[in-house]
């Protein structure tokens, strides 16, 4: 696996696949910058050898061509202070203007191109559409781990025409790291954490895990499927119910390997989906008919935080609960905190990108644990052990 570290990029004209697709506010204002700022070390080693950049990126999932909300010219600003220099804009992708703006630029200087996603052709992996970008660059760096799950025409298609001049930025290259570091170097007790709303959603890591971990942490809302497989009543709380029988094997794969399995003993219930709601506790075998299970309970978070916190190595891929509203939050926040002591006794912590990175920013913490993947889907079929096509692309 070939980094920009192997590489000097002198009177090079760099096409750089980023990951730019951030929250914006409603003043098109940028909510997080954490993916932004990710790619920042990549691009300056690029400008401190000589070479100049042209940045590339998706933003939103835009349906009818161009979108004013999806217009990554609301990043330029903020990119131009973060970096301390000009980035000029192109207003497409590929055409006249691009092409011109890319002859044009100088040793050192930077372009942004308009989303790609504005061509249905990106998407598609159209292949015409690839060279169309290749013809902008002569040299290709792939930093956009998010996006590598994907055969779009950006981040798998184009890397064809590079020959011996691509390679990896140094996002993708941490992300592979640590994901191998946590799958194949991992030391025990090893603890996954799988959290979020749907089993179906967390399977096949779940049993890419079961030869590797020594603990395994359901919560959320997935819990509620597994409690209704032993015979539980979880009231109004979310059940996959074609994923009941799936659930009661997982649970007898998981004893026969001797894998301690933990599932939260209890819930912090409400009669309505809303932070406005009246709140109860419960424990989950018997939640009753008229609430649902919005966060785990007391009893779950201790015993959660004393498996934790005794872990040499800990992924953690989705919350305990609904976070984003403060009455089901401290199940999440639990969590976190024993991560992050885990992490201060010399645990490696991975924390799997999407809502366990927005959870993990939320509560202040995203630089107390070992690290916070970008990519959340990404990341997961990379742990499910399935071939990525922007990480393939560029080892053929």
């Amino acid at each position: 696996m070939k980094t920009i570290d192997d590489f000097n990029f002198a009177d090079k004209k760099v096409l750089l696949r980023v990951d730019f697709n951030v929250p914006l506010n409603k003043d098109y204002s940028i909510a997080d910058d954490t993916r932004i700022q990710a790619v920042i070390p990549t691009i300056q080693k690029i400008r401190k050898d000589g070479g100049s950049v042209i940045l590339m990126s998706h933003l939103g999932r835009p349906k009818t061509g161009h979108e004013e909300k999806y217009s990554l010219k609301h990043v330029v600003a903020h990119l131009s202070d973060l970096l301390n220099c000009k980035v000029n804009f192109a207003d497409d992708c590929i055409g006249n203007d691009a092409k011109e703006m890319s002859e044009a630029l100088q040793a050192k200087e930077l372009m942004l191109l308009e989303n790609l996603r504005f061509y249905p052709e990106e998407e598609k992996g159209d292949l015409e559409f690839a060279k169309k970008l290749a013809s902008l660059g002569n040299f290709y760096v792939n930093d956009a781990f998010g996006t590598a799950h994907r055969a779009h025409a950006s981040t798998a298609v184009i890397a064809q025409f590079f020959s011996d001049h691509k390679c990896f930025g140094y996002v993708m290259a941490r992300e592979i790291a640590n994901a191998d570091k946590v799958m194949n170097s991992f030391e025990r007790p090893f603890t996954a954490i799988m959290g979020g709303a749907k089993v179906s959603d967390k399977l096949l890591i779940i049993e890419s895990l079961m030869d590797k971990v020594d603990n395994l942490i359901i919560g959320g809302g997935m819990a509620y499927t597994f409690f209704k497989a032993m015979g539980g009543k979880v009231g109004k709380s979310l059940v996959e119910e074609d994923r009941v029988e799936l659930c009661k094997e997982i649970m007898l794969r998981a004893k026969t390997k001797n894998i301690h399995f933990l599932l939260p003993y209890d819930s912090i219930t409400a009669n309505a989906f809303s932070n406005d709601a009246v709140i109860s506790e419960a424990d989950n075998m018997n939640i009753p008919d008229d609430v649902m299970g919005l966060d785990i309970g007391a009893m779950a978070r201790k015993t959660f935080y004393d498996v934790i916190v005794k872990s040499k190595t800990v992924l953690w891929n989705g919350p305990m609960g609904v976070f984003e509203m403060s009455n089901f939050a401290n199940g999440t926040k639990a969590v976190a905190v024993a991560v992050v002591e885990a992490t201060d006794k010399g645990a490696f912590t991975l924390i799997g990108g999407g809502d366990s990175a927005a959870a993990i920013a939320k509560f202040g913490f995203e630089n107390k644990v070992s690290y916070v993947s970008t990519g959340g889907g990404a990341l997961l079929e990379y742990f499910e052990g399935k071939g990525l096509p922007g990480i393939d692309a560029m080892n053929s």
